[in-house]
């Protein structure tokens, strides 16, 4: 059976659904509504979700409530086509088109989280975004770079943060938020405070988390250590500068302390293992400029200061020495996005970007007997710095009833890498890329199809690692080039009062893929030496089905399937950590301010592996099994409150998502509330 078959089988014999995004933040009403979406990161300006010629998925603040999601990456499961692995329980890291970690693209109000030291593979750092911040998530899937810049070879998540409105007469709002999971799974408290005038607006929030334990289905039972603390606070403020002026002014915060990396621990001997502290610090200040000149019809400038921590502690059992490492990546950014309108039907967006990271990096190696310490080189070279810059000019053509989209940018890159045994080091890889598509509408009826080419220039962790990292040691290599792909699409969207509906199929193709490469007979305390190497090709096609049917004012029906096949052609084997065929599937009754929402996520079992899958001690011998899981999700506003309520994996069903270090959460009640005033 080809995969084509397979996708479609999967959703006509019942492959479950997910609730579709909805546009408006208000409290819970009677009915669920089905409105038109607009979305920008596709083509970086406003447009229709139906006629864009490219994949997207929209996450709204209001299912982010309803499902009370307990972390951002678990609420990225919620999107059609992505993939979330979870290697701790302070982690996930998303799979868009089977390609994750420094492979796809994240953007936080239009500023890159990706900094120079995301590792290929799964990683943890979009954990570090407070899903309380939450407005509303874009996912585009198989385009971005012409768009966004490198890393974007999967895609593209961009998360908007709360959005601020002016009002004619000053207001003063806010909400205060509790949550609790049984077993003290979790305790948490959000405050936020909005001030509003027709001139300034103003928020501020704070969150503050208790992890406890995970607690798995009906054999694993407690996953013990994985519980963790996270506190987050954010601001935002909001000026009107005259009439064709507005600046806006954020920062965000957020502290993860003692975050346990379970699988070490359970399967490699560690009597600690933890990432301490994970921290991010996001400020930014955006200028939007509105003019009715054709070629400078808007303009926006964001500059931004970002500080990344991680620090990690390991010590073996049997062993007195503690290991303590720390890496910090201090990021100053610039760009302009100019908006022009130079033909009738004729739109474009141009600009340019620049990213500069300084790297810092420690070890320091403690006998816990007699305290005396050593230092050592860290993970990366210490003082390292890393230049992005491009520029980059986006078309907007649309002709009656097609909509023509197409794209350029170039990327320079500089990095100086300060090596301990090779002295400085300079690379300077650059790259061009293009992106071209084309949505035929007729009615409710859209037909699209698109090439986007995208790249992965080699960052600091490509060059300059040397350590243990997973399973494996690590050593720097500097003769690294960008990573390129050429990904291709056909698809079907509709929209109409009762029916959404969308079919993507996708091939994609890999060059100079940057892997490790096994150096024969070398160990290193007890690990494996690898050193990475420009080497593979790949490819990986597949596709997602969407629909939702809006029954009547009161029931919605939704449903998503997504597949991906990915070879790696170099070795002729499967790729690694490709997800199964997943999907989704829920219902969702509303009237007079009480919703309940049955929910059925299931995964197909996964044996295609290859050799690292194999070596993988995440993975179980002979892959990963199917699992299915049934949640249901309540709700009801009394007044001023807002009482929630999610019975978790009803069934108890032992699982883990393919690749994962520690199994989903077992049989659980989730408990909120929120008093809004």
């Amino acid at each position: 059976m080809n995969f084509y078959k397979i996708l479609l089988s999967g959703l006509l014999l019942g492959a479950p659904l997910i609730t579709y995004a909805q546009d408006d933040d208000k409290e819970q009403t009677d009915t669920v509504s089905n409105l038109k979406e607009v979305v920008v990161t596709a083509t970086r300006m406003p447009s229709l979700l139906q006629t864009s010629p490219f994949s997207v998925s929209v996450l709204q603040r209001k299912k982010v409530d309803d499902f009370m999601y307990r972390s951002t990456p678990e609420a990225l499961m919620a999107v059609p086509g992505v993939f979330v692995q979870k290697t701790n329980h302070g982690g996930g890291s998303p799979f868009i088109r089977g390609l994750t970690g420094n492979q796809t693209l994240i953007l936080i109000d239009g500023i890159r989280l990706n900094n120079s030291t995301f590792r290929y593979g799964p990683n943890q750092y979009l954990n570090t975004i407070d899903p309380f911040t939450i407005q509303r998530v874009e996912v585009v899937k198989g385009s971005g770079s012409v768009q966004y810049g490198s890393d974007a070879m999967g895609g593209v998540i961009q998360i908007f943060t709360n959005e601020l409105s002016f009002s004619e007469k000053q207001r003063i709002k806010g909400k205060v938020t509790g949550r609790y999971w049984t077993s003290n799974m979790e305790k948490t408290g959000r405050g936020q405070l909005i001030y509003s005038s027709q001139k300034f607006a103003f928020l501020a929030g704070v969150s503050i988390k208790d992890f406890g334990d995970l607690i798995g289905g009906d054999t694993t039972g407690r996953q013990s250590p994985s519980a963790y603390n996270d506190v987050s606070a954010d601001v935002k403020l909001k000026w009107k500068i005259g009439s064709r002026a507005e600046l806006i002014v954020a920062h965000q915060l957020v502290q993860q302390k003692n975050v346990p990396v379970y699988h070490k621990i359970k399967l490699e001997n560690y009597m600690l293992n933890e990432m301490d502290p994970q921290n991010r610090n996001l400020s930014y200040l955006r200028l939007n400029l509105n003019n009715t000149n054709k070629f400078y019809q808007s303009i926006a400038f964001i500059s931004s200061y970002q500080q990344t921590a991680e620090g990690r502690n390991s010590q073996k059992n049997g062993n007195d020495m503690l290991r303590k490492e720390r890496d910090e990546v201090a990021t100053v950014s610039a760009s302009v996005d100019v908006f022009s309108a130079p033909g009738k039907n004729w739109t474009a967006n141009s600009g340019l970007e620049f990213y500069h990271d300084k790297i810092s990096s420690t070890r320091e190696d403690v006998n816990t007997v007699n305290l005396i310490s050593k230092s050592a080189r860290g993970l990366y070279p210490d003082g390292s710095t890393y230049l992005n810059a491009s520029l980059y000019s986006l078309h907007h053509l649309q002709l009656k009833k097609f909509n023509f989209e197409a794209g350029i940018r170039y990327n320079k890159f500089n990095a100086t890498i300060h090596d301990e045994i090779l002295g400085k080091v300079k690379i300077n890889p650059s790259a061009l890329v293009i992106n071209t598509g084309v949505n035929y509408g007729l009615g409710a009826h859209h037909i699209y199809t698109s090439i986007s080419s995208g790249y992965r220039a080699p960052n600091i962790d490509d060059m300059g690692t040397l350590g243990i990292v997973d399973f494996r040691y690590e050593i720097p290599a500097f003769n690294l080039k960008p990573e390129k792909n050429y990904n291709s699409e056909i698809g079907y969207k509709m929209h109409s009062k009762q029916w959404k509906a969308s079919l993507a199929l996708f091939y994609n193709k890999l060059n100079n893929l940057i892997t490790r490469v096994k150096l024969d007979s070398q160990v290193i305390d007890g690990y494996a030496v690898y050193k990475k190497e420009n080497v593979e090709e790949a490819s990986i096609k597949g596709g997602e089905v969407f629909v939702q049917w809006q029954l009547n004012p009161h029931i919605q029906i939704n449903s998503y399937v997504a597949y991906n096949f990915g070879k790696n052609i170099t070795k002729n084997e499967p790729l690694r950590r490709m997800p199964p065929l997943n999907g989704n599937a829920s219902i969702k009754y509303a009237v007079n301010r009480f919703y309940i929402i049955p929910e059925l996520g299931w995964a197909s079992k996964q044996t295609r592996l290859a050799q690292g899958d194999k070596e993988d001690n995440r993975i179980p011998n002979g892959g990963t099994p199917g699992w299915k899981v049934f949640n249901v999700f309540v709700g009801y506003q009394y007044k001023s409150l807002q009482f929630r309520l999610s019975g978790q994996n009803l069934l108890n069903e032992d699982y883990r998502m393919h690749g994962s270090g520690i199994n989903g959460v077992g049989r659980s009640v989730l408990m909120s509330y929120t008093y809004s005033f």
